[in-house]
């Protein structure tokens, strides 16, 4: 693999993972819900008291059909915009046999408000200078021209426990399903439908104190199933994220470029 090719190669498959490992399925907006519904009241407490709590620990398991499978854990905020650090795995698709090739199976993710850090192997710093992060701003990625990073920023947003559950709350179809034990807590299951390009569906668990202890979103893409099951946990954990040093950074947009792009 040639540098010019490692750097386009995993430049893109950043991009993937980072949408991947916290936007899944992530639906779009739907109709506004009414506000007397039992359900909608019932989730609109819930969407509060998540929304206060304003960081959590997160564990993820991400399919995006033939393309990738990756695990995410870690912390993420979202009082000032989405800050935190997760340590991706990719376990299996034509991405995790890509970053094998480059010399790793995993990588640091680090979001900042204006900005997502991914930490590539030594393989791949040794192709661009010794460098082994690569920045993506959020901005730079809604400019890419083939769609790529195109709502990104927006869907970034989007990501935390509160969003998913005024996701839910567009749902047209929304309903409890009952009492559920999950992770041995007594949890009530809530269940959707959202349209977009395809139709996703959500559930999302919620313990006693209205908060999220589980969400699970499913939809299709052009190479199969897209799923994603999400756990939260430590509501109100301090989460923080560094940007990593500047003289070990590579900046997405200038390697697209350096890259022919």
């Amino acid at each position: 693999m040639t540098g010019t090719t490692a750097r386009r190669t995993a430049a893109s498959i950043a991009v993937t993972a980072a949408l991947a490992c916290v936007t899944a399925c992530t639906p779009a907006d739907g109709p506004t819900d009414d506000a007397t519904d039992p359900s909608t009241r019932s989730l609109r407490s819930v969407e509060r008291a998540t929304g206060r709590a304003g960081s959590a620990r997160v564990e993820s398991t991400t399919v995006m059909g033939r393309e990738l499978s990756l695990d995410a854990v870690g912390a993420l905020g979202w009082r000032d915009g989405l800050t935190g650090t997760l340590t991706i795995t990719y376990t299996g698709g034509t991405t995790a046999e890509t970053m094998r090739r480059l010399g790793t199976t995993a990588m640091e993710a680090r979001y900042l408000p204006d900005a997502y850090y991914a930490r590539m192997g030594d393989v791949f710093a040794d192709r661009v200078g010794g460098r082994h992060w690569i920045k993506y701003v959020y901005a730079d990625l809604e400019d890419l021209g083939d769609g790529a990073g195109a709502g990104f920023a927006d869907q970034m947003r989007k990501t935390t426990p509160h969003e998913a559950v005024k996701q839910l709350l567009a749902s047209d179809d929304v309903r409890k399903v009952g009492e559920e034990t999950t992770r041995g807590r007594r949890t009530t299951h809530w269940t959707g439908t959202v349209g977009g390009a395809t139709e996703q569906t959500v559930d999302i668990w919620v313990d006693d104190r209205d908060l999220l202890v589980k969400k699970v979103e499913r939809g299709r893409t052009e190479t199969g199933e897209l799923s994603q099951t999400a756990y939260y946990s430590d509501y109100g954990v301090a989460v923080s994220a560094e940007r990593p040093p500047a003289a070990d950074t590579a900046d997405f947009k200038e390697l697209l470029q350096g890259a022919g792009r």
